[in-house]
């Protein structure tokens, strides 16, 4: 297998799970600091008021806000070529709605790309990781309020001006897709019903409810947003690409029944491709008229929209891969857990501890299938294992099954590549262990980096790279060919 010359290998964070620093150099509050920890079989809680004396994962996470100088040094010595992170909105514009930014959230994201840039990585930034401003999401509704648009759009004007020397590729939201989903109104498009605001009592992140109709609306608004910032960065600089981002869960029928495989079509059509066709087609797939229709939905659009939309299509697309799911109209079908979405579960897979589905060739065949839809560059930037890794007596980290589920998914888009896929990077989930997002743990490790950080607050933060640290270094620095089929 082959992989281009110029091949992006790199690694993975996002501002909410590792940086920390909540409350440090003129930050605001995100959707991300009112939510507690939880686990397998516990749920993430969410308070409007944080709770006195409570653990809340983000506050501190893995406190990349002071170690960032050696967590990118040891990112150099892997030889990574770039690092996909995200910048923390509120870190810029405290409340979201500040005419001018806050100076010392800049100078902390020019000092992280200045040094990526002396050690040759080249930063991939995301402009919103699942982390709107508070004041955003209680006070002005979110993106169903249709005047965030332009608190997002000044906000991405804004850093991409600032760092347009040094940043030339761009995410807009992360796994937008997910706001077509009830879990997707919280994280993504910072939507709070009233009756979760002001209470007393916790409750469970799962069972927060949006109206659909809302949600759809809210969604409408995140994309007239992203084609905006699209407008914007040609703008500003001829060397900025801006890119979609896609949580992707590729589907399966469960039988060749006829009725399961409309469903896996229904399923794929609405998770993975509706976000994704309005991003590179810069329109409204004719396929979701009839699911806005059966569920009596109405998106309020102004005149301008659809040119703004038409105008702003992305330069490349970019997605996350972790697992697959089967889709089946037997309410009976075993499930099983997976990216913040069950399905159900594949009887020729096998899962890691927390369900998800481990599937190597279905990254080749989801590689293809974008690739005969779109016809854009493409890049991998989420991708990894989450296992509880555990340190030995001399200090040493052995990941075996992590370096095992890289290898074949690195195997896999080889393959793809040989496919005809236009595959330019790849940037494994995470650098370093970080909370994640779906439970809020640090038991649920994924990086390659391993950190001194518990779900009970303790620790040092020291970092000890792991054996698949060692691994990838190699697999970089060979470009590839030390990876086995």
């Amino acid at each position: 297998m082959e992989f281009k010359e110029n091949f992006l290998w790199g690694v993975a964070t996002a501002a909410n799970q590792c940086e920390g620093g909540y409350l440090e150099g003129g930050k605001g509050l995100t959707i991300q600091d009112n939510i507690k920890g939880g686990g397998i079989g516990r749920p993430r809680m969410f308070r409007s008021t944080m709770e006195e004396g409570a653990f809340y994962p983000s506050h501190d996470a893995v406190d990349h806000y002071h170690h960032y100088e050696e967590d990118i040094r040891l990112l150099a010595e892997m030889g990574c070529k770039c690092y996909r992170m995200s910048i923390s909105w509120a870190r810029i514009f405290p409340t979201g709605c500040e005419e001018e930014p806050n100076q010392e959230g800049l100078s902390f994201y020019k000092n992280i790309f200045t040094l990526c840039k002396s050690f040759g990585i080249e930063p991939v930034v995301t402009l919103s990781h699942f982390e709107m401003p508070w004041y955003l999401a209680k006070e002005r509704g979110g993106f169903a309020n249709r005047e965030v648009i332009d608190d997002f759009v000044r906000y991405a004007c804004c850093v991409m001006n600032y760092f347009k020397e040094e940043v030339h590729y761009w995410l807009l939201f992360n796994e937008i897709n997910f706001g077509v989903m009830p879990m997707g109104a919280y994280k993504s498009l910072g939507l709070i019903d009233g009756k979760y605001l002001g209470g007393e009592a916790f409750i469970s992140l799962k069972s927060m409810t949006v109206d659909e109709k809302v949600r759809f609306q809210a969604l409408h608004h995140q994309f007239v947003a992203g084609a905006k910032t699209v407008i914007e960065a040609r703008k500003i600089s001829p060397e900025i690409k801006v890119g979609c981002m896609i949580g992707h869960i590729t589907q399966y029928p469960l039988t060749c029944r006829p009725e399961d495989m409309l469903e896996c079509q229904h399923k794929d059509r609405l998770l993975n491709k509706f976000a994704g066709d309005v991003a590179v087609f810069g329109s409204y797939p004719s396929y979701m008229n009839r699911y806005f229709k059966e569920h009596q939905i109405t998106i309020q659009k102004e005149p301008e929209d659809d040119g703004i939309l038409k105008a702003g299509c992305v330069d490349f697309y970019t997605f996350s891969y972790y697992m697959t799911n089967c889709a089946t109209i037997d309410d009976a079908a075993e499930q099983t857990d997976g990216n913040l979405l069950e399905g159900a579960k594949n009887p020729y897979l096998t899962a890691s501890e927390w369900g998800w589905q481990i599937d190597p060739k279905g990254l080749r065949y989801t590689l293809n299938e974008l690739w005969d839809r779109y016809h854009l560059p493409m890049m991998v930037v989420e991708n990894g294992f989450g296992a509880p890794d555990e340190v030995d007596a001399d200090g040493s980290i052995h990941d075996d099954y992590r370096i095992s589920y890289l290898n074949d998914h690195i195997a896999a888009m080889g393959e793809a590549i040989e496919d005809g896929v236009d595959l330019f990077g790849y940037t494994i989930w995470s650098a370093m262990d970080l909370v994640s997002a779906g439970t809020g743990e640090m038991k649920k490790r994924y990086g390659l980096i391993y950190v001194d950080r518990h779900d009970d607050g303790s620790g040092d933060f020291k970092r000890i790279p792991k054996d698949s640290y060692y691994w990838y270094a190699k697999c970089i620095q060979e470009n590839g060919k030390n990876i086995t089929a």
